[in-house]
């Protein structure tokens, strides 16, 4: 039986995703973010819903990213991940890209040159963007170009860098149905961005996304809902340099226009620079709004449910003692943990996100 490795958020679950798992046969485990996204946004519906619609849907295990692995930029996002997943034993990372490319063979160009592509990073200049140093370092050494149009097949040449490492086959998926970002509601398989757009279309919902009945039921969150206290923190926060990754350039930004913008977008486009990407920017205020502060990661993997399959897979792991089940007075990741609680004062119908919480049983 293949044991394959997916990194995902499913926010929210849709047939884009079940389609992905419908390609992959043997043991499917997820590797998903919690509560907050790698685009530094708060989960629309909350992380154990989304590992129960994964679950419900063909996955057989669900574990947790903890906070400073899920919102990270993709390089750590992915190296993180595959962190755990090579933890759990698998053996090829399945993912959805837009672009039909020879990761394989990319992977061998890295593991060749890492050396020289990472001194090639390091040469761009310090004023261009994270993601654009990285495009141009593919673009140089393997030749790839970008249409600007496919943030999934980049986010893919991140998880090639996070496999060299390990002994983990490479296993791409043709991604169906509309753009990443397009709000579009007639497509075949429409994006979890208009998914989250049209959350309160329930005939739409219905058509969208498999896991509808699932997220009818559940309480919604967006940026805005937070964006009150987000404010209180920037203006009542004496240097905000002391939150993770906030230099003095972010902090002076940011306290300049706090008080002249009234929700998230109107924040984000004030504050966004060429250097500094609108998902950056999120990421940044979302380390504010928890209070972010650089920690150690968790030592234990966090399970948020399984099949039958894969509770039985996880009972003959060698190494079971790194899985963590149920928090209760061990704290599992204290960054995650105080992220979560963030979290549910985004709406008062959110439920316990963390003590005595216990994996989602699946089928």
């Amino acid at each position: 039986m293949t044991i394959t490795g997916i990194v995902a958020e499913f926010n929210p679950f849709h047939y884009g995703h079940r389609y992905l798992l419908e390609q992959i046969s043997g043991l499917k485990i997820v590797a998903m973010s919690g509560n907050f996204m790698q685009r530094g946004e708060p989960a629309i519906v909350d992380k154990w819903s989304r590992a129960q619609m994964a679950i419900e849907n063909g996955a057989d295990i669900v574990v947790e990213l903890p906070f400073l692995v899920s919102v990270q930029s993709a390089d750590y996002f992915a190296k993180g991940a595959l962190s755990i997943l090579n933890a759990l034993g698998i053996e090829e990372l399945a993912f959805g890209t837009e672009e039909n490319g020879h990761y394989q063979q990319l992977l061998e160009d890295y593991r060749n040159n890492q050396e020289e592509m990472e001194d090639f990073l390091k040469s761009q200049s310090h004023l261009t963007s994270y993601p654009e140093k990285a495009q141009k370092m593919w673009q140089h050494f393997s030749g790839i170009t970008f249409s600007g149009q496919t943030p999934n097949h980049i986010l893919a040449l991140s998880y090639v860098k996070a496999i060299a490492p390990y002994d983990i086959k490479i296993r791409p998926v043709k991604r169906l149905g509309a753009d990443f970002h397009s709000l579009d509601k007639t497509a075949s398989i429409v994006s979890a961005t208009a998914i989250r757009h049209h959350i309160k279309d329930k005939v739409f919902l219905k058509q969208s996304t498999p896991a509808w009945q699932n997220i009818l039921k559940e309480p919604h969150v967006l940026w805005d809902d937070y964006f009150h206290l987000l404010k209180y923190h920037i203006l009542s926060h004496q240097d905000l340099t002391e939150i993770y990754q906030v230099n003095e350039e972010m902090a002076s930004r940011i306290k300049t226009v706090i008080t002249k913008v009234d929700n998230i977008e109107e924040l984000v486009n004030q504050v966004v620079t060429k250097r500094y990407t609108k998902a950056r920017v999120r990421r940044l205020l979302t380390y504010i709004l928890v209070n972010a502060k650089d920690s150690p990661l968790p030592e234990k993997i966090h399970v948020l449910g399984f099949s039958q399959k894969g509770q039985g897979y996880l009972s003959q792991l060698k190494n079971k003692e790194i899985l963590m089940t149920k928090i209760g007075k061990e704290p599992w990741d204290s960054m995650t943990q105080k992220a979560d609680t963030i979290y549910q004062m985004g709406n008062k119908k959110i439920t316990q996100q963390t003590y005595g919480r216990i994996p989602f049983m699946g089928k």
